[in-house]
């Protein structure tokens, strides 16, 4: 959410700022949002404060038994219209927050311009793709053909987008994720957390999931949502609190599994595990200074990044530019990983990880603030978030880029003792 003070200070920065959003000017409809609800809360405290005067001016004119007759009459006036009042300021009050709870996050200003992904900026290239004697294959055609990959029963169970996993590769999966969880956990100082997978609507609303992105979400019938990444449980356990100063910076990790609506998608990556309504990830969380927090941007996408070196695998890291930066952030370092089935064996880098700085702007919605030793005063922290990384897509980057031209699937050194054995083989 943003600063009330600041759009009342600098309408036109706003306005520029939302700009490069896509977002026409917005801030003169905010601020007359904002000039009614505070008239409206003086003219409030006025009669309140009348209503209370009056009433002890009553208790002393009947305690010398003089006529309180005009002062009853005021103060059962003041007594209808402060209700009206109430009710008017909470109804300016939730149209003012409604406003600016839509409004996305303000770019840092050296975001590149672009329309879409096609405008990234690309920051560094790492590895070298392997090379093939054969067409490499794709990954629904590597786990289909080692029986461990099962869609047609997941449509069953399930519909569209979801996927069994049997075998080596259900082994994968949870070697997978203890390796991510080994490395953040003893080499990065993050703290491994199991965290709810079902949220209120505050909780989704803290890190700005909604109202924004509702259609988006699985919702079940007690008003819990089903959580679309681990950063929304995470980063909303510092909500409503003030963290001590030299308590900075928190660093969390969770293995948890996600589920997204994705009504937004317009049928993309409909084949095979690249996009699913249910997936795992290991998030990272950090909760720090605001001094800090670029600092820490660079630091998670290296957290990130040494998975996919300790992987064997090839990828790239982008600065995403303001048309393909999301709601919450203020910046966004992407990393995509090579993968050299798609595109009918043309192979493709796609996104593996999303890093995300998002300044004060979720712990404004969250209330999460900090103190230094000394201080009265308190300051928003800021909160980041970032995948390190997606489950399923590494299976897939492993799956691809390891596949050998008998069908099994040569695997990196780094998994060898969570797997037991240095290859996938096909299943009898």
């Amino acid at each position: 959410m943003h600063d009330i003070r600041f759009i009342r200070d600098n309408p036109e920065l706003f306005d520029a700022a939302m700009a490069r959003r896509n977002i026409d000017p917005v801030a003169q409809e905010i601020l007359s949002l904002d000039t009614e609800r505070r008239h409206i809360q003086t003219e409030l405290q006025t009669q309140q404060s009348r209503r209370n005067d009056a009433s002890k001016e009553i208790g002393k004119v009947k305690g010398s038994s003089g006529n309180a007759d005009v002062l009853m009459a005021e103060v059962a006036e003041l007594k209808q219209s402060i209700p009206a009042l109430e009710a008017e300021e909470a109804r300016l009050e939730q149209a003012l927050t409604s406003h600016l709870m839509g409004l996305p996050n303000i770019l840092e200003d050296y975001v590149p311009e672009g329309a879409d992904e096609a405008d990234n900026e690309l920051l560094r290239v790492v590895g070298t793709p392997p090379s093939f004697s054969f067409t490499p294959r794709d990954h629904v055609a590597l786990g289909e053909a080692l029986g461990q990959m099962d869609f047609a029963s997941a449509a069953k169970l399930s519909g569209a987008r979801f996927v069994v996993l049997h075998g080596q590769l259900a082994r994968l999966e949870r070697a997978l994720a203890s390796f991510m969880l080994d490395i953040h956990t003893t080499e990065f100082g993050y703290r491994e957390t199991v965290p709810p997978v079902l949220v209120r609507t505050q909780t989704m609303t803290g890190t700005g999931q909604l109202p924004k992105f509702e259609e988006d979400l699985f919702r079940t019938t007690d008003d819990r949502w089903l959580i679309p990444t681990a950063e929304v449980p995470l980063t909303n356990l510092v909500a409503d609190s003030i963290i001590a100063h030299a308590d900075l910076p928190l660093r969390m990790t969770a293995y948890t599994p996600c589920f997204r609506a994705e009504a937004g998608s317009a049928g993309r990556d409909t084949r095979g595990m690249i996009r699913q309504h249910q997936f795992s990830k290991v998030e990272l969380v950090s909760i720090v200074a605001a001094e800090e927090s670029d600092a820490e941007l660079e630091r998670m996408t290296a957290c990130a990044e040494t998975v996919l070196q300790r992987l064997e695998l090839s990828y790239r890291v982008l600065r995403l530019c303001n048309g393909d930066t999301g709601f919450s952030a203020r910046q966004t370092l992407d990393i995509e990983v090579w993968l050299p089935g798609q595109n009918d064996g043309e192979g493709s880098f796609r996104e593996i990880s999303s890093c995300s700085n998002c300044g004060p702007f979720q712990a404004r919605r969250m209330k999460a603030r900090t103190r230094a030793e000394g201080e009265k005063e308190t300051a928003f922290v800021h909160t980041l978030n970032g995948s390190a990384l997606a489950l399923g897509r590494c299976m897939i980057a492993l799956l691809e880029n390891g596949q050998q031209e008998d069908g099994s699937i040569l695997l990196p050194a780094a998994l060898h003792s969570y797997m037991g054995t240095d290859r996938l083989v096909a299943s009898l």
